[in-house]
């Protein structure tokens, strides 16, 4: 009596399921289960198990024996002394093997992008600014047109023929798979060459001084990435296109200003007679003009004053943003005796007429009434 389970509930398939149905099944088993993708004890075992349920299932003969005698077929192992022969690629997709044996697809061939970083002021992100670059960065080898080949002269790879990449059969558990591998030889090129160029060591390329010019929008944001297309690294050996340069644009920390999207947030510490008896303060802004912030009389610590479309530009749209300023009380660090005394005097016009609980019940609906 065999102690293997039962194909069918190996794969998760009623007996009466079809082709399409059983290899749908094996692609999801076989995807979780792959010991090269799956950490777990048991995965190596079970993704034998699942291999084996689907070689037998699969096969229309096999099956037929499976299902009259379960698994004491007459003869021994349906499978013969040459083991499972399917073709995984076809059934799991080449990606798949790509990514465990370090193969693929062979790329558009396209030289590798090059990312860098750029600080501007938050004035300079306000109003949008001309910014130039001096850089080193690696350009096509004027020696080898590219190609990294002593006077640019290559010739086809013997090993691939030409197309950068080769198939080979791998033995994966009792599968045998055709996978698809870059070429070694020539490194996915398709060419090769007797030596290498003197002037860039077989590279392609060579560091040149560049001066890049771009335009930073206005209203540019933190992060915000431009992307020149073309002034990236060469492709590799010639072949292909150069790839991009990609600018991250990096916002300078302001000395009292914090960005949240469009609006502009400060907090304006001021003493306790300026929230009572009203203020005007004056400060410079990141658009050049003066910004007057007006503090309502009675004002409390904690409350806003909101300066309408004074804030960033938007980057994608019209319009503008908001001040936000968000006001706070300063405390004196010292208080001579004359002053305490003083203060003391004024306690009953400082606190009001109501009592701590009054005050404490007062914040409360006020808070809540302005949440809701």
């Amino acid at each position: 009596m065999s102690d293997k389970r039962d194909y069918y509930e190996v794969l998760g398939v009623e007996k009466n399921a079809d082709d399409k149905e059983l290899k749908q099944a094996f692609r999801i088993l076989a995807r979780r289960y792959h010991p090269d993708k799956n950490d777990a004890e048991d995965a190596e075992s079970r993704f034998k198990e699942i291999q084996e349920a689907y070689a037998v299932l699969s096969d229309p003969d096999k099956r037929r024996q499976y299902d009259r005698f379960g698994h004491n077929v007459p003869g021994g192992s349906p499978f013969g002394a040459g083991g499972f022969n399917i073709n995984l690629e076809d059934i799991l997709g080449g990606d798949f093997f790509s990514s465990i044996f370090g193969g693929g697809r062979r790329s558009s061939g396209g030289g590798a992008d090059i990312r860098i970083r750029h600080q501007v002021t938050l004035e300079e992100a306000y109003t949008g600014t001309k910014s130039e670059l001096n850089l080193d960065l690696p350009t096509e080898c004027l020696s080898c047109q590219g190609t990294g080949a002593e006077g640019g002269s290559t010739s086809t790879c013997g090993t691939c023929r030409g197309q950068g990449r080769v198939r080979v059969r791998q033995q994966i558990g009792p599968f045998i798979s055709d996978a698809v591998q870059t070429c070694e030889e020539c490194q996915g090129s398709g060419f090769t060459h007797d030596a290498d160029c003197g002037d860039c060591d077989g590279i392609g390329s060579v560091n040149q001084p560049q001066t890049i010019r771009f335009d930073i929008p206005e209203g540019a944001d933190n992060g915000m990435v431009m992307r020149m297309r073309g002034r990236g690294e060469p492709a590799r050996r010639g072949r292909g296109q150069p790839g991009d340069l990609h600018i991250e644009i990096m916002v300078e920390e302001h000395p009292w200003f914090e960005r949240s999207g469009m609006d502009l947030i400060m907090s304006l510490p001021l003493g306790y007679s300026d929230l009572v008896t009203g203020c005007d303060v004056t400060i410079p802004h990141v658009d050049g003009k003066d910004l007057k912030i007006s503090v309502p009389s009675k004002s409390n610590s904690g409350d806003t004053v909101t300066i309408p479309r004074r804030g960033m530009p938007s980057n994608r749209s019209r319009g503008r943003g908001d001040v936000i300023v968000l006001l706070k009380l300063v405390m004196p660090s010292k208080f001579s005796k004359q002053d305490l005394k003083k203060i003391k005097e004024m306690k009953q016009i400082l606190d009001g007429e109501l009592s701590i609980i009054e005050r404490m019940e007062n914040d409360a609906k006020i808070r809540r009434h302005s949440s809701s």
